[in-house]
């Protein structure tokens, strides 16, 4: 468990470092039977290579009081999939919960995070999953996440694996379990048309009103999408079959006006849950609030370590440290900088997440005593460009 600082003093970066120990090191190590180290040995290393974007060998190779990269590397190979997952879902409600108010309905936005992998799989083939080509490969290794649509504590929910072996409404439901033992209410539920799934759909229905575009694939959903004026319907995904699911569709239309140098019109379909008693714009707009998810994956990509190691619990292991230390920082920019005013707290400009990690390295580089220093190369100023000088 953590504690906040009292907010009545200053915050400084050992408070900081400190704090991030105490979550982090909560992650289940087994480690290495007979080993002198402990678990807060490592995860201190695997957090300073997170805030430094950097590899494990780079930062024990740089810190004289960090473990050997190998060693650190052996207790990590430990580390169970489950076990990590578990825990990892505990303390994101725990750090989401310390600052939301349970008695308030939110809306929760879920999606997948694609984290680009060159090579082969470690063990099983179903490790990797497939991707459209981006950064010069089309494989990567998958995680669904549960993100709360907020300005300002866009905190993620829940995480989950994704294996290509396994259905994708699998894994979603195990993020949307989680999101539904959360104790506020939920009022929206958004997704992009990857969740467009007969399973998922009947699945977050029950949790709240939900929004995913539809994929426009088939004749009767094509010919629902031939139309200049925007309308509301019903469709029935599956029709005439066991699997049969109806739901309110919202078709909007719209015009480029000269977006991206596109112009004309623009249809949009829009599975609508609970939601027939809107207009498709107003469902369109609800969905548009869901953009703002990509500002929380650019944050949290800014705290991930980077490695070449093929074990995908170790590289899940480096997400999950970074969505963990967004999370922890939300919380301290609330409920411990933030000043209050009416209609709300005055989030600080200066207290950003680069700030909130610089604090992290500072302090973390003088705990593992960082080595300024580098090798010399021998030789110096050759004796003729010396001689010329003179």
């Amino acid at each position: 468990m953590f504690t906040i600082p009292q907010p009545d003093g200053v915050l400084s970066d050992s408070d900081v470092k400190d704090l991030a120990k105490d979550v982090i090191c909560q992650l289940p190590l087994p480690g290495i039977e007979g080993s002198p180290l402990d678990p807060g040995e490592i995860w201190a290393v695997v957090i300073l290579a997170a805030v430094n974007q950097t590899s494990i060998w780079e930062t024990c190779k740089d810190n004289d009081n960090a473990p050997c990269d190998d060693t650190v590397m052996d207790w990590l190979h430990t580390l169970n999939r489950e076990w990590l997952e578990r825990v990892a879902n505990r303390l994101l409600m725990q750090l989401a919960m310390t600052i939301l108010d349970p008695d308030r309905s939110r809306i929760v936005s879920i999606d997948f995070v694609n984290n680009p992998y060159h090579g082969t799989y470690a063990d099983e083939e179903g490790e990797l999953c497939r991707m459209h080509a981006k950064d010069g490969t089309t494989t990567c290794h998958r995680y669904c996440t549960a993100y709360l649509v907020s300005n300002g504590k866009p905190v993620t929910l829940a995480m989950t694996y994704v294996r290509s072996d396994e259905k994708e409404a699998d894994a979603v439901e195990r993020v949307l379990d989680r999101v539904e033992a959360y104790p506020f209410e939920i009022d929206l539920l958004l997704a992009d048309r990857g969740f467009y799934n007969e399973r998922i759909l009947r699945r977050s229905r029950e949790i709240a009103a939900t929004v995913v575009p539809v994929q426009k694939k088939g004749k009767r959903m094509r010919k629902k999408l031939d139309t200049h004026c925007s309308y509301m319907t019903t469709y029935r995904m599956y029709k005439g079959r066991e699997r049969e699911l109806e739901f309110p569709l919202a078709v909007a239309v719209s015009y480029h006006a000269g977006d991206r140098g596109k112009s004309g019109e623009v249809v949009r379909g829009y599975v609508a849950c609970d939601l027939a008693d809107r207009t498709p714009k107003q469902v369109e707009r609800l969905y548009r609030k869901r953009s703002a998810i990509e500002t929380s994956y650019r944050v949290f990509r800014q705290a991930r370590a980077v490695t070449t190691t093929q074990d995908p619990i170790i590289r899940f292991a480096f997400v999950l440290v970074g969505f963990l230390l967004e999370n922890l920082w939300l919380v301290l920019r609330w409920a411990v900088v933030a000043r209050p005013r009416r209609g709300g707290r005055d989030l600080p400009e200066e207290f950003t997440f680069k700030t909130f990690s610089d604090w992290i390295r500072h302090a973390l580089e003088e705990e593992l005593e960082r080595t300024w220093e580098i090798e010399m190369n021998g030789v110096g100023v050759p004796e003729t460009y010396a001689s010329a000088a003179g």
